[in-house]
């Protein structure tokens, strides 16, 4: 049997970085992590979507150049070369991670949980762990006499404190003829883009691809059960998103239900119930993206960590799971699910002071998304009054100046006290600017604050957010 301070099961953002900054203090780490390094994140999301999306942006932008004074006789876009780059950025970022843990024990492998084991376990380990480190809730005496544990490769370890964040991998739907779409991790994997695609899902996922896609000329048609895309976004956002997109040729769908998906020759035919009842879109591949479900490691039930009806770890407002010593982080509890959560997560099941109230979310289209806070419809769902305002960035210099007129801020704020209940982007750079408004939020600080007392450089974006508080009068 193994002893040290902190066990993590995991290496994406929950668990590398926590890992590194405990390494730092002096803690005795152990990191399990099964594949490559930096967890879905960096290598089948966030960052590979990311280097696709400025190929995008570069393609988009070259097609109108003549609009900026920048004649280009034609060029040719190579979908295989920008494949390349995304493995290089994935590549460097996976290689400064490792250098990031070069004082954290990084095993290879597959944990499982285990059930709590008394320790010590001779008589020549007199090490014991401290109540705050073990976190054994229900011993009021503070007496010590297990602790959490998991199995690797046939060794077993236990440690003062395990955190679990293992992260989140692409859902299917349960339909006919599933086994002919490809999920978010296969289209990322391709090198080559199809003649046609269908998306199933029109979330963060699917209006990701659709958006890179449509930049590279391929037709696409998103299909939505919701009655309208980016579900938990700001409807005004979605519906201006879904219209702009259109305009590139994106086929948006809502409101409907896929029922199943067939071979057509070569093709894939799907089925969806429309307005019409039932209709189909034939197309060279269907992209599966409605959203991801928890990888929960084995063994859950020997250690007593309870989940949810849904599969996700339960835990407590502190990220403790019922099992004593136990935390866990990121997608794998459920309770938002974005990189930068995960990584905040887990610095607070380490005992720091973390405000996970305001997370702001981003939507890497183009026209980026952005929002923290409460939508209108959360708002009248929960009877809570507010009250809207707004500036366009058409009315913004530099993003005129840009070229980037498209999108606006939306503040939602309360009548009574001022302070912002809400805020949601459409435009340039727009997941930058959610930084401002989470930051106020945090703070809170009121739209007359944005609008006067903060001082915003001019001609920038950021105007855009003091505008649209300036906007909210009295």
């Amino acid at each position: 049997m193994i002893h040290t301070d902190l066990i993590i099961i995991g290496g994406g953002p929950g668990g590398y970085e926590i890992a590194a900054e405990a390494a730092r203090a002096g803690r005795k780490v152990i990191l399990f992590e099964k594949g490559d390094l930096g967890g879905t994140c960096l290598n089948r999301g966030c960052i590979p979507t990311k280097c696709l999306l400025a190929s995008a942006s570069t393609a988009l932008a070259v097609k109108d150049a003549a609009k900026m004074g920048v004649e280009v006789e034609g060029f040719t876009l190579h979908y295989d070369v920008a494949t390349q780059r995304m493995h290089q950025v994935v590549s460097q970022l996976r290689s400064g991670i490792d250098m990031l843990l070069k004082d954290v024990t990084v095993i290879k492998a597959e944990a499982s949980l285990a059930a709590h084991r008394l320790w010590p376990s001779d008589e020549t380990n007199q090490h014991v762990p401290t109540p705050e480190a073990c976190d054994i809730h229900d011993n009021p005496d503070g007496e010590i006499t297990k602790l959490p544990s998991v199995t690797a490769d046939g060794k077993e370890y236990v440690a003062d404190q395990i955190i679990i964040a293992t992260g989140s991998q692409p859902a299917t739907l349960p339909i006919e003829g599933a086994h002919l779409a490809i999920t978010s991790d296969e289209f990322l994997a391709l090198d080559k883009l199809p003649e046609s695609v269908a998306i199933i899902g029109g979330g963060v996922i699917g209006m990701e691809f659709a958006s890179i896609l449509a930049s590279f000329g391929v037709p696409v048609t998103v299909v939505e059960f919701c009655k309208e895309i980016l579900p938990p976004f700001d409807k005004e956002v979605a519906k201006r998103l879904r219209t702009t997109l259109g305009r590139r040729g994106v086929k948006c769908i809502v409101g409907a239900g896929v029922t199943r998906l067939e071979q057509d020759g070569t093709n894939t035919a799907l089925y969806y119930n429309g307005k019409k009842g039932e209709e189909k879109v034939v197309v060279e591949t269907v992209i599966m993206a409605v959203g991801r479900r928890p990888v929960v490691p084995e063994g859950c039930a020997e250690a007593g960590v309870n989940l949810t009806p849904k599969g996700f770890i339960e835990v407590d407002p502190l990220m403790r799971t019922s099992a004593p010593g136990v935390f866990a982080v990121g997608d794998v509890n459920g309770r938002c699910m974005l990189a930068h959560a995960a990584a905040a997560q887990a610095r607070l099941a380490m005992g720091e002071d973390v405000d996970i109230d305001y997370i702001p979310s981003a939507v890497f289209t183009i026209p980026e998304c952005a929002m923290v806070g409460l939508t209108e419809e959360q708002c009248e769902a929960e009877g809570i009054e507010y009250r809207s305002a707004k500036s366009m960035f058409a009315a913004n210099g530099k993003a005129l100046a840009m070229g980037e007129g498209e999108g606006f801020v939306k503040v939602l704020y309360s009548p009574a006290t001022r302070l912002l209940q809400g805020v949601h982007i459409i435009g340039p750079h727009a997941a930058d600017l959610i930084a401002e408004a989470t930051a106020c939020m945090a703070e809170g600080a009121t739209v007359d604050d944005i609008a006067t007392a903060i001082v915003h450089g001019h001609p920038t974006l950021s105007e855009a957010l003091a505008a649209a508080c300036a906007a909210a009068h009295p």
